[in-house]
Protein backbone atom coordinates (compact mmCIF):
# COMPACT_ATOMS: atom_id res chain seq x y z
CA UNK A 1 0.00 0.00 0.00
CA UNK A 2 2.88 2.51 0.80
CA UNK A 3 4.74 1.71 -2.34
CA UNK A 4 1.21 2.45 -4.40
CA UNK A 5 1.28 5.79 -2.39
CA UNK A 6 4.56 6.65 -3.16
CA UNK A 7 4.42 6.15 -6.75
CA UNK A 8 2.00 9.16 -7.30
CA UNK A 9 5.26 11.55 -5.17
CA UNK A 10 8.15 13.15 -6.68
CA UNK A 11 9.98 14.36 -4.16
CA UNK A 12 13.18 16.46 -5.34
CA UNK A 13 15.40 18.91 -3.26
CA UNK A 14 14.49 22.66 -3.54
CA UNK A 15 17.30 24.66 -5.64
CA UNK A 16 18.34 27.99 -6.70
CA UNK A 17 15.57 29.02 -9.19
CA UNK A 18 14.44 32.46 -11.05
CA UNK A 19 10.68 31.92 -9.46
CA UNK A 20 8.55 29.89 -7.53
CA UNK A 21 5.51 28.58 -9.20
CA UNK A 22 2.24 27.65 -6.63
CA UNK A 23 0.05 25.68 -8.26
CA UNK A 24 -3.99 26.18 -8.40
CA UNK A 25 -5.82 23.72 -6.26
CA UNK A 26 -5.62 23.99 -2.64
CA UNK A 27 -7.62 24.08 0.12
CA UNK A 28 -5.40 24.17 3.07
CA UNK A 29 -2.85 26.55 2.33
CA UNK A 30 0.04 24.03 2.33
CA UNK A 31 1.39 24.92 -1.24
CA UNK A 32 1.13 29.21 -0.69
CA UNK A 33 2.84 28.19 3.02
CA UNK A 34 5.82 26.07 1.47
CA UNK A 35 6.16 28.42 -1.86
CA UNK A 36 6.43 31.24 1.07
CA UNK A 37 9.36 29.10 2.97
CA UNK A 38 11.07 28.51 -0.11
CA UNK A 39 10.94 32.07 -1.18
CA UNK A 40 11.91 33.70 2.63
CA UNK A 41 15.05 30.89 2.38
CA UNK A 42 15.77 32.71 -0.73
CA UNK A 43 15.59 30.13 -3.35
CA UNK A 44 13.98 32.45 -5.94
CA UNK A 45 12.83 36.11 -5.35
CA UNK A 46 9.01 35.90 -5.69
CA UNK A 47 6.09 33.25 -5.32
CA UNK A 48 3.82 33.27 -8.39
CA UNK A 49 0.49 32.40 -7.56
CA UNK A 50 -1.96 30.60 -10.33
CA UNK A 51 -5.33 31.83 -10.01
CA UNK A 52 -8.50 32.03 -11.84
CA UNK A 53 -10.92 35.22 -11.44
CA UNK A 54 -13.55 34.24 -9.77
CA UNK A 55 -16.71 36.02 -10.57
CA UNK A 56 -18.99 35.94 -7.28
CA UNK A 57 -16.32 38.11 -5.72
CA UNK A 58 -13.72 41.16 -6.65
CA UNK A 59 -10.59 40.06 -7.41
CA UNK A 60 -9.27 36.40 -7.12
CA UNK A 61 -9.19 33.61 -5.95
CA UNK A 62 -5.44 33.84 -4.84
CA UNK A 63 -5.85 36.68 -2.19
CA UNK A 64 -7.70 33.77 -0.18
CA UNK A 65 -4.09 32.17 -0.20
CA UNK A 66 -1.98 35.16 -0.04
CA UNK A 67 -4.51 36.58 2.96
CA UNK A 68 -3.69 32.96 4.83
CA UNK A 69 0.09 33.16 4.54
CA UNK A 70 0.10 37.01 5.46
CA UNK A 71 -1.78 35.45 8.85
CA UNK A 72 0.81 33.28 9.50
CA UNK A 73 3.55 35.61 8.92
CA UNK A 74 4.76 35.93 5.44
CA UNK A 75 5.03 39.45 3.89
CA UNK A 76 2.55 40.02 0.78
CA UNK A 77 5.35 41.60 -1.39
CA UNK A 78 6.85 37.64 -1.66
CA UNK A 79 3.94 37.02 -3.82
CA UNK A 80 2.33 38.08 -7.85
CA UNK A 81 -0.67 36.79 -8.69
CA UNK A 82 -0.94 35.34 -12.01
CA UNK A 83 -4.81 35.36 -13.68
CA UNK A 84 -5.15 32.40 -15.72
CA UNK A 85 -7.54 32.42 -18.70
CA UNK A 86 -11.13 30.42 -18.21
CA UNK A 87 -9.89 27.39 -20.41
CA UNK A 88 -6.45 26.68 -17.37
CA UNK A 89 -9.08 24.36 -15.90
CA UNK A 90 -6.59 21.33 -15.43
CA UNK A 91 -2.66 20.62 -14.62
CA UNK A 92 -2.20 20.00 -18.08
CA UNK A 93 -4.00 23.12 -19.33
CA UNK A 94 -1.93 25.35 -16.62
CA UNK A 95 1.36 24.16 -18.13
CA UNK A 96 0.65 25.06 -21.33
CA UNK A 97 -0.18 28.42 -20.21
CA UNK A 98 2.62 28.82 -17.81
CA UNK A 99 5.23 27.69 -20.44
CA UNK A 100 4.19 30.85 -22.30
CA UNK A 101 3.45 33.06 -19.40
CA UNK A 102 7.18 32.33 -17.94
CA UNK A 103 8.81 32.15 -21.16
CA UNK A 104 7.56 35.60 -22.67
CA UNK A 105 9.05 36.74 -18.92
CA UNK A 106 12.65 35.26 -19.73
CA UNK A 107 11.70 32.29 -16.55
CA UNK A 108 13.16 29.04 -17.77
CA UNK A 109 14.20 27.91 -14.57
CA UNK A 110 11.44 27.26 -11.66
CA UNK A 111 10.23 25.73 -8.35
CA UNK A 112 6.77 23.91 -8.84
CA UNK A 113 4.90 23.69 -5.97
CA UNK A 114 1.91 21.53 -5.47
CA UNK A 115 0.23 18.88 -2.58
CA UNK A 116 3.23 16.00 -2.49
CA UNK A 117 0.13 13.57 -4.10
CA UNK A 118 0.19 15.32 -7.22
CA UNK A 119 3.85 15.96 -7.42
CA UNK A 120 3.73 12.62 -10.12
CA UNK A 121 1.07 13.11 -12.29
CA UNK A 122 2.06 17.18 -12.49
CA UNK A 123 5.93 16.76 -13.40
CA UNK A 124 4.62 13.91 -16.19
CA UNK A 125 2.19 16.65 -17.60
CA UNK A 126 5.14 19.71 -17.26
CA UNK A 127 7.94 17.32 -19.29
CA UNK A 128 5.44 17.09 -21.76
CA UNK A 129 3.71 20.63 -22.03
CA UNK A 130 6.76 22.84 -21.27
CA UNK A 131 9.62 21.26 -23.02
CA UNK A 132 13.01 23.25 -22.92
CA UNK A 133 11.91 24.74 -19.12
CA UNK A 134 14.11 23.39 -16.08
CA UNK A 135 12.01 22.86 -13.22
CA UNK A 136 11.52 20.95 -10.10
CA UNK A 137 8.60 19.96 -8.17
CA UNK A 138 8.03 20.83 -4.78
CA UNK A 139 5.71 18.47 -2.62
CA UNK A 140 3.83 20.53 -0.24
CA UNK A 141 1.90 18.43 2.90
CA UNK A 142 -1.17 17.26 2.13
CA UNK A 143 -3.42 17.40 5.91
CA UNK A 144 -5.42 13.91 4.65
CA UNK A 145 -2.48 12.13 1.61
CA UNK A 146 0.40 10.51 3.07
CA UNK A 147 2.42 8.00 1.37
CA UNK A 148 2.72 5.45 4.47
CA UNK A 149 -0.90 5.92 5.65
CA UNK A 150 -3.57 6.90 3.41
CA UNK A 151 -5.58 3.85 3.58
CA UNK A 152 -6.18 4.19 6.86
CA UNK A 153 -8.44 7.34 6.79
CA UNK A 154 -11.62 7.32 3.93
CA UNK A 155 -10.20 10.99 2.97
CA UNK A 156 -6.88 9.45 2.35
CA UNK A 157 -8.29 6.69 0.20
CA UNK A 158 -10.53 8.94 -1.55
CA UNK A 159 -7.40 11.47 -2.45
CA UNK A 160 -5.69 8.01 -3.56
CA UNK A 161 -8.32 6.70 -6.29
CA UNK A 162 -8.86 10.32 -7.40
CA UNK A 163 -4.65 10.73 -8.14
CA UNK A 164 -4.52 7.87 -9.59
CA UNK A 165 -7.17 7.76 -11.87
CA UNK A 166 -5.97 11.04 -13.08
CA UNK A 167 -2.58 10.32 -13.50
CA UNK A 168 -3.85 7.21 -15.70
CA UNK A 169 -6.05 9.80 -17.85
CA UNK A 170 -2.98 11.35 -18.17
CA UNK A 171 -1.09 8.99 -19.11
CA UNK A 172 -3.48 7.84 -21.44
CA UNK A 173 -3.87 11.43 -22.90
CA UNK A 174 -6.55 13.19 -20.89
Amino acid sequence: MTAAGNALVQLESPAKAQAILVLGGDDFGTRIIRGAQLAEARFAPVVLVSTQPTPLSAGCDCQRSVNYARRNGYSDSLFQSVETPSWVDSTRSEAIFFRKYLRTRGIRDILIVTSNFHTGRAAYLWRQEAAGMHFVMIAAPDPFFTPETWWKTRNGQRTFLLEWSKTLAARLGD
